[in-house]
């Protein structure tokens, strides 16, 4: 799955630990999805995309070996 959060904080000028605190998550796991490490469970994804205002398929999309 790829993303753009690492964009959209860039545009809000925040650091992950500052988006991991407003979404109630570890700097690490921000830091995790951003690199495609991990996949965020649909809640979090969706709090993601709340957070920055946008839609989620602005943030999340899939790669085209998924």
């Amino acid at each position: 799955m790829l993303n753009t959060i690492r964009v959209e904080r860039a545009k809000m000028n925040i650091t992950q630990a500052e988006l991991a605190q407003q979404l109630h998550v570890s700097r690490q796991t921000i830091h995790s999805i951003e690199t495609g490490k991990f996949i965020p469970s649909t809640v979090l994804a969706l709090k993601i995309a709340k957070y920055f205002k946008v839609d989620f398929n602005e943030v999340f999309r899939l790669a085209e070996e998924n």
